[in-house]
């Protein structure tokens, strides 16, 4: 344990040396004058509702959008490239995060830092944990966590024992654990005592600093509301059109629909493995699983900006559906899907505020 622990903290410098780095960018050392100068004339056409999205397929169709107008401007940060433009009459700002928490982050934090944000909107595509839920499906969900963040137990030791550093706060036991022997495969006999030597992992939440809190003074989250007006906004997309068909030949056995649903995970795991994605559903009743919302969500969480994830289901992770499971068949639709809810979402934000301000 004291090895995975010495890991652990190399981890979190390394992460904190990246954050760091970027903030760098924004204290006028490493920020040009020209770029400082950017900023500030972006800010005046403030606050914008920033977009948030993972990788360039789930980008270039918004910036491609007819619902999209683009301003002929973009700042180049940190190797983050800011767009800008408005949907109908709502200023936006889009940022690509790259792959994974880290990345997303960052992405976020920058973004919050620099620019004048009233709300934060993640979209793009998920696998899906829920087998009520379909391919090309939209997920938008009340609850983010991130699930892979972990107390790797010592093996011999079981959930009576106290996890290392438990005493002090900085883990618990409280959400619960994976026992690895409960998936062992080719048992023969009756005996079903086996064990494993990976043990268990239990699930952590995540430290979190309040940028209205004391500062060094740690609160901690797992499960993250997203905006509760935001999310009342979401449910009113439920009879929205979506595509069914990749092509002439290639559709859906279904019509996806949109769905707010009570959670979603994220974890810097591409998961492809049937067993834990039932495992997941089952503990924690999640339908989307990605790589980057819980990283939003904890970044808007602490920095007090509205937030919502919009995911659309691209496959079953770990195979298993009715239609053609590989991801690539379906991540163009699913791609599409998610950007037709984020503009109809960000359409309908906008006509709520406006009778909200008559």
């Amino acid at each position: 344990m004291e090895l995975i622990y010495r890991y652990t903290s190399v981890y979190y410098v390394a992460v904190f040396a990246l954050i760091l780095i970027s903030v760098q960018h924004t204290n006028g050392a490493l920020l040009s004058k020209e770029t400082r100068k950017l900023i500030n004339r972006a800010n005046r056409n403030g606050p914008y509702l920033g977009l948030v999205i993972p990788n360039l397929f789930e980008m270039n169709p918004l910036l491609n959008s007819s619902d999209y107008t683009p301003v002929d401007s973009v700042i180049d940060i940190s190797g983050r490239r800011f767009r800008f433009g408005t949907i109908g009459d709502q200023p936006v700002i889009s940022v690509m995060t790259g792959l994974g928490m880290i990345n997303a982050g960052i992405t976020t934090q920058l973004l919050l830092s620099l620019f004048e944000v009233e709300g934060v909107v993640h979209y793009g595509i998920a696998g899906n944990a829920n087998p009520c839920l379909n391919i090309g499906d939209v997920a938008i969900p009340q609850y983010w966590a991130h699930t892979a963040l972990w107390n790797w137990q010592r093996y011999g030791q079981g959930t009576e024992n106290e996890l290392a550093l438990e005493a002090n706060g900085d883990y618990t036991r409280e959400i619960g654990y994976l026992k690895f022997a409960n998936y062992t495969s080719n048992v023969t006999g009756s005996d079903s005592s086996y064990d494993n030597l990976l043990n268990n992992i239990w699930y952590q939440p995540e430290e979190v600093f309040p940028v209205d809190g004391t500062p060094e003074q740690r609160e901690h989250a797992f499960w993250v509301p997203v905006d509760p007006f935001y999310y009342e906004v979401a449910k009113t997309l439920k009879d929205l059109t979506l595509e069914r068909c990749v092509n002439s030949t290639t559709c859906l056995s279904t019509t996806p629909k949109v769905y707010t649903v009570r959670r979603g995970t994220s974890a810097s795991i591409y998961l492809d493995n049937a067993a834990y994605r039932s495992f997941i559903y089952n503990k924690f009743n999640v339908s989307p699983v990605d790589m980057e919302s819980a990283a939003v969500a904890l970044i808007s969480l602490q920095q007090r900006v509205p937030y919502i994830a919009i995911r659309a289901l691209s496959d079953l992770a770990g195979g298993g559906s009715a239609d053609s499971n590989e991801a690539d068949t379906f991540i163009s639709l699913a791609a599409d899907n998610s950007i037709i809810a984020l503009l109809a979402f960000v359409k309908q934000l906008s006509a709520i505020k406006k009778i909200r301000s008559i």
